[in-house]
């Protein structure tokens, strides 16, 4: 029975991927949870607080247990969390050295550790597609870092780029997020052992010696004190889960706005049949772009939820905590979704130069008034420049005339400067500015 968008048989993968759904199944959960439980063991017995034999014995014979899924379903929903009914399996199949499972901890100790290992696996899947993306861009960037094309501010023209710089700008979001994921792993891939009230009192003067030993095991960070209730780390996570899908949510909106017929200037790859309408036969719709778009709100919605999290009640949350269980997976599987979709939909992009300078020049050169204008004012001034170029732009658009014929029949402009400057003025190509250097700017920059 499938009841999420992300677990739909014809939606789900969409929406997210399989590799993710993975980290995050009931299976790979349950998976963490006798991980963290088996590091727990081995670490008490190397240190002596338990018997080194019935720590081999968990470590050896937990992990191919066969649980009883009805009947931890059924104590789950009794105790209000898996962690008891689990133990409670997992002893009864480990004979005499069950005794010894769980000792010390509490629930949210494995709960919380098991998260983490489920996140750095996470990371780990989201890290290798974004730098996909970011191969992707880098290629695009260098491929088209001198295609001029129509530069728009308030949905109109504006100034000439280049199509390289504009994926160069979405290249740098991308680095910029993988800088951050570097920075926010120490701080998130940390994990928890604290016992009942967070102060290990149960193993007497061996509570931290257990708890490196626990984390040395699992490869995690070793708490400096007790997170229980303080959630900045999780918070975190989600937050740069917000980040990366708001940068794609721009590369989406872009290239969907290209791709709107007026423009025609990206196209999703092409697939037969993909994007496809159920009435208008001559429809290409944006579906990637549209994932990624939807995916970036709901997680920006889930990165909140987080947030509301990490405010907890002294040792330990009467609801906040739950509230993560929904955030932080589904952020997670929303997100491996939208960098899918984005790796897909770079890696086949279609652009079309012809159309981009089709549309750079539709405006019969206004687009350039600007260089029109810089070009007159060392000999008009600025200002009067301005007003004479935005004269010459009226005129132009009242009379449906390019903007170079008009300053070509103005005396007070042709006394200035001669026709073949106006010409070399009116040019979109020789007014792109650094565009091309910014390019290379990016593409040299460090990676992280």
């Amino acid at each position: 029975m499938h009841a999420t968008l992300i677990d739909s048989r014809f939606l789900g993968s969409l929406f997210s991927t399989d590799a993710m759904r993975t980290v995050f199944s009931d299976t790979a959960t349950l998976a963490r949870y006798t991980e963290t439980e088996v590091a727990l063991a081995l670490a008490e017995g190397k240190l002596g607080l338990i018997p080194q034999e019935a720590a081999q014995v968990i470590a050896a014979q937990a992990p191919g247990i066969a649980l009883d899924m009805d009947r931890l379903e059924r104590e789950t929903h009794n105790v209000g969390y898996p962690i008891l009914p689990l133990v409670h399996q997992l002893a009864e199949g480990l004979g005499d050295a069950g005794k010894y499972l769980h000792w010390g901890a509490t629930t949210q100790d494995i709960m919380d550790t098991a998260l983490v290992l489920q996140i750095r696996a996470g990371l780990d899947l989201l890290e290798a597609d974004l730098r996909g993306v970011a191969v992707q861009l880098r290629r695009l960037s260098a491929t088209y870092r001198d295609t001029p094309m129509a530069g728009r501010t308030h949905l109109q023209h504006a100034l000439p780029v280049t199509f390289g710089l504009k994926t160069a700008i979405w290249l740098g979001m991308v680095e910029r997020n993988l800088e951050r994921l570097q920075q926010l792993r120490p701080r998130v891939l940390v994990g928890q052992f604290a016992g009942a009230g967070g102060t290990l009192a149960s193993l007497g003067d061996r509570g931290l010696d257990v708890q490196v030993a626990m984390m040395e095991e699992l490869k995690l960070g070793v708490p400096l004190t007790t997170w229980h209730t303080a959630r900045d780390g999780l918070a975190e996570t989600a937050q740069w889960l917000g980040l990366v899908t708001a940068a794609l949510a721009k590369m989406g909106l872009d290239v969907s706005l290209m791709m709107a017929n007026e423009f025609s200037e990206v196209f999703e790859p092409f697939v037969q049949g993909r994007g496809a309408s159920s009435t208008m036969p001559q429809k290409r719709n944006p579906i990637s772009c549209e994932v990624m778009i939807g995916a970036a709100k709901t997680v920006r919605h889930l990165a909140g939820l987080a947030l509301d999290g990490a405010v907890q009640d002294f040792e330990r949350a009467t609801g906040p905590w739950q509230a993560e269980w929904v955030a932080i997976p589904e952020a997670f599987l929303h997100t491996a979704g939208a960098v899918s979709q984005a790796l897909f939909m770079l890696t086949g992009l279609e652009v079309d130069p012809q159309r981009m300078r089709q549309n750079l020049d539709s405006t019969g050169g206004l687009i350039v008034a600007e260089a029109v204008m810089m070009g007159l004012a060392p000999a008009l001034g600025r200002n009067e420049a301005h007003d004479v170029v935005y004269a010459a732009c009226r005129t132009a658009l009242e009379h449906k005339r390019t903007l170079a014929e008009v300053l070509k029949a103005d005396p007070a402009v042709t006394k200035l400067v001669s026709l073949a400057q106006i010409d070399a003025l009116c040019e979109p190509g020789n007014y792109l500015g650094c565009a091309p250097q910014m390019v290379d700017k990016a593409l040299a920059a460090p990676r992280h």
